[in-house]
C-alpha cells in the first residue's frame, strides 16, 4: 500500500505548486500534502508566473498544474475576453508550451525537481502528436489520418471531408489539437451519400463565432457543419475514428483511469446518451464494478484492461501523473485509449482501486505518497505492476 514514510524530517520533500490559488485541484494537493504530514506547499499563481516568470528554492519538488478556470489567466495565455469562446487554442498552446519551459528552465537554475515534464506536457497538449506517441508505442488508439508530426494539418471542411473520405471514416471525432473539457468536439456522421450530421457542445453565433455551451447540440446542415469545422481550422484540429463504445444501463460508457508513477491508481466511469460523456455536458457517473465484471464475462481480465492506461503513460516517463480516458468497445472485449490528460486526476473524494496500493488514498494522496516514497516513482508489488502489451483537462468556461 502506498504509506507516507517519514524519514529524517530534511529528507522529506518541500513542495511548490504552479496553479490557480482558488482553484480546488491546488486546494485539494494541498491538503494531502499536509494530510501526509508535510508543510504546505509554496503557491506561485499562475497570473504572476505568466507576467514576471517563477523562481524556486533549491530542493524543491514543483507541481505544475492545470491554469483553467481563472478568467484573468485565460486572458493572459489565449488573448480572449469571452471565456466562453472556443477560438484562441492556439495562442493558448503557444503561450502555456512557452511559460512551462521557462518553468522548467528556472527548476533547473534553482536545483528545484518538476514533476511535470515541459516536453511532455507540449506533446500531451497536441492530441495529434499525443496519438502518434501512444501509436508509435503500440499502444490501441482509434484509426486517425492527422496523427503524428507528418500528418497534414487540416485547414478546413474541404480538407477534412477528403481526408474522411480517403481513411473510410463515416463516424469520426474532429476535435481541437490543443483542446480540453470536450470543447470544440464534434462527432461527426456521414451516410456514405454526403449527408452529414454534427454532434457538439459548440454553438455557432450568426456571426460565425463558437461558443462552449452546457448543451449538447446537431447540425444537420453541410453548410452549417463547413462554417463550423472552418470556424475551428486554424487553432488545429485532430481526426480519428468514431469508437462505438460499451454500454451500461442503455448509456455509452468510458472510464477515466489515473495513472501515478507509472501504476493505474484510480477510476471512473462515465456514461452518457451524447457521444460526449464529460459530467458537466450531461454525463453521469457509472458503476465500476459493474464495469469489471462485464470485462470478466466476456473473456477479459480487468489488469489487462489498466495495463493499457500504464502502457499509454508510461510513453510519458518524465509526468509523474495523467489521466487516461479509456474507451471500452462494444461487448467489454477490447480497449483503446482516447486521450492521455495532463491534468487528469480531479477525481474528487474518490480513493485507490484495491490492489493499486493507493487504497485509501484520493489521487493527490497518491502523488504526495509516490514522491515521498520514491522521488515520484510508485514502488509496482501489487496486482497491475507489469502489462502484457504488444509494441486539458479543464480549461475552458460554458454557456449556461
Amino acid at each position: 500500500m502506498l504509506t507516507v514514510a517519514r524519514p529524517d524530517t530534511a529528507a522529506l520533500p518541500r513542495f511548490a505548486v504552479v496553479g490557480n490559488p482558488e482553484n480546488r485541484r491546488v486546494t485539494l494537493f494541498a491538503a494531502a500534502v499536509q494530510a501526509a504530514g508535510l508543510p504546505a506547499p509554496r503557491l506561485l499563481a499562475w497570473r504572476e508566473v505568466l507576467r514576471t516568470g517563477a523562481a524556486f528554492a533549491p530542493g524543491e519538488t514543483v507541481r505544475i498544474d492545470s491554469p483553467g478556470e481563472n478568467d484573468e489567466v485565460e486572458r493572459l495565455l489565449r488573448g480572449a475576453t469571452d471565456p466562453t469562446r472556443v477560438e484562441g487554442t492556439a495562442r493558448w498552446y503557444a503561450r502555456f508550451t512557452a511559460a512551462v519551459r521557462e518553468i522548467g528552465t528556472a527548476a533547473a537554475a534553482d536545483g528545484a525537481t518538476l514533476l511535470d515534464d515541459p516536453a511532455e506536457l507540449a506533446v500531451l497538449f497536441d492530441k495529434r502528436r499525443c496519438h502518434g506517441a501512444l501509436r508509435a508505442a503500440g499502444v490501441p488508439v482509434p484509426p486517425s489520418p492527422t496523427s503524428g508530426p507528418a500528418a497534414p494539418s487540416v485547414d478546413g471542411w474541404a480538407q477534412a471531408r477528403s481526408l474522411l473520405r480517403e481513411a473510410g471514416l463515416r463516424r469520426a471525432f474532429l476535435k481541437p489539437a490543443h483542446g480540453s473539457s470536450a470543447s470544440g468536439v464534434v462527432a461527426l456522421e456521414s451516410d456514405g451519400r454526403g449527408r452529414f450530421r454534427a454532434t457538439t457542445s459548440v454553438e455557432l453565433a450568426a456571426d460565425g463565432a463558437l461558443f462552449n455551451s452546457l448543451r449538447v447540440r446537431r447540425y444537420d446542415t453541410e453548410p452549417q457543419i463547413a462554417a463550423l469545422v472552418d470556424a475551428l481550422a486554424p487553432d488545429g484540429l485532430h481526426i480519428e475514428r468514431w469508437i462505438p463504445k460499451a454500454a451500461q444501463h442503455g448509456r455509452a460508457a468510458d472510464l477515466r483511469v489515473v495513472v501515478v508513477g507509472g501504476r493505474a491508481t484510480h477510476a471512473v466511469v462515465r456514461t452518457s446518451r451524447s457521444p460526449m460523456t464529460n459530467l458537466h455536458l450531461g454525463g453521469a457517473r457509472g458503476d465500476l464494478g459493474a464495469v469489471r465484471a462485464a470485462v470478466e464475462a466476456a473473456g477479459g481480465r480487468w489488469s489487462d484492461a489498466l495495463a493499457v492506461c500504464e502502457a499509454a503513460a508510461a510513453c510519458f516517463p518524465r509526468t509523474l501523473c495523467v489521466g487516461v480516458d479509456l474507451l471500452p468497445t462494444v461487448g467489454w472485449r477490447r480497449f483503446v485509449v482516447g486521450e492521455v490528460n495532463a491534468f487528469g486526476d480531479l477525481l474528487p473524494r474518490l480513493t485507490g482501486l484495491p490492489g493499486s496500493g493507493a487504497e485509501g488514498l484520493d489521487s493527490y494522496g497518491a502523488q504526495v505518497a509516490a514522491v515521498v516514497n520514491g522521488s515520484g516513482t510508485v514502488h509496482m508489488t501489487g496486482e497491475y505492476g507489469k502489462y502484457g502489451m504488444t509494441g486539458k483537462n479543464g480549461t475552458h468556461r460554458v454557456r449556461p
